[in-house]
């Protein structure tokens, strides 16, 4: 049984959201990162928030993790690093939240993309897709699993969940869908969509997948270097996305849907843009995730209607402003 969490990125998309279930589940949390101003807009906005402590320091210091820790049953791995850096820092960061787990000999769940399947070779991605990716990101998250799995780190168990693309009221620039979302809630002028706006897509409502994730990290038998997909709550166009947030948002502003050529072109202003053109794969031929495996071990996947999801992501998005 897990009674207390330290949440390693706690401020970004994924860390904010377990932080949030794990205090709702009345389990003693750390949130970490490196802002404690962010850190403390993130326990203003949580409801039980007396179970949560805050502790800053930086993520790539292993001793800075340890401390923070004591007494903590699980790390949560959230911490995540910028697009265009994913090739010289993401693995040393993983290194860093390891070696600090296995000094502590608590449990590690790892919280990652769908990167390392490459390209699709069935119609509903099990666990047990052949993991062979043809893009530089996707090597480097084949890479960071197997950091994550080595034997070296004898003294911790660890599971890895992977997650489609996602939205919610926590979700950052490290999600297309988020960015997206964000814009049309604050009624930008120019709002941009990755990929074709026509081929329907899956994603994953941020708080059902912290629902999910918990779920998992409760579980003893989760471990022992497994990888769990988190499914989204089914496929739909970017169409159909932007009609459902400009109505929720009252907003009626023009989308515009970048491709490779557009992507290229806002690359020579925004560096992080350009980084995305290899993955616009992702867009064009869909991954779609099973949750057979987690439907196995803890029970039915839990899915917010986009309809649902996206207007409370709208109005969360809005009281903030």
């Amino acid at each position: 049984m897990m009674k207390k969490a330290i949440v390693v990125g706690a401020t970004g998309g994924t860390g904010a959201v377990i932080t949030e279930e794990l205090a709702k589940r009345g389990i003693e949390t750390v949130a970490f990162g490196r802002s404690l101003p962010k850190l403390k807009q993130l326990k203003d906005g949580i409801s039980h928030s007396e179970k949560i402590a805050l502790a800053t320091g930086d993520a790539f210091n292993p001793a800075d993790i340890v401390k923070a820790a004591e007494g903590a049953d699980v790390l949560f791995h959230c911490a995540n690093v910028p697009y265009h850096e994913m090739e010289t820092k993401l693995i040393p960061l993983g290194e860093s939240v390891m070696e600090a787990a296995n000094q502590l000999g608590i449990k590690v769940v790892a919280v990652d993309g769908i990167y390392p399947y490459g390209k699709r070779q069935m119609d509903r991605i099990s666990e047990d897709h052949p993991k062979q990716p043809h893009t530089r990101k996707g090597k480097t998250r084949l890479a960071f699993e197997q950091m994550l799995f080595d034997n070296k780190w004898s003294n911790t168990q660890v599971m890895i969940v992977r997650l489609p693309d996602y939205y919610g009221p926590t979700a950052n620039e490290a999600s297309y869908l988020g960015s997206t979302i964000k814009d049309i809630a604050d009624g930008k002028s120019m709002t941009f969509f990755i990929g074709n706006m026509h081929v329907p897509r899956e994603y994953v409502y941020l708080p059902d997948a912290a629902f999910m994730i918990v779920e998992l990290a409760s579980k003893e038998e989760a471990y022992g270097k497994e990888n769990w997909n988190i499914p989204g709550g089914g496929l739909i166009s970017g169409k159909e996305i932007v009609r459902i947030a400009q109505q929720a948002s009252g907003n009626s502003k023009s989308v515009i849907p970048l491709g490779r050529w557009g992507l290229s072109v806002l690359g020579l202003v925004v560096p992080v843009m350009k980084e995305i053109v290899e993955m616009l794969y992702l867009t064009e031929e869909p991954l779609v995730l099973s949750g057979e495996k987690y439907e196995k071990m803890v029970g039915p996947v839990r899915a917010t209607s986009f309809q649902e999801g996206i207007w409370e992501t709208i109005h969360a998005l809005q009281q903030i402003k």
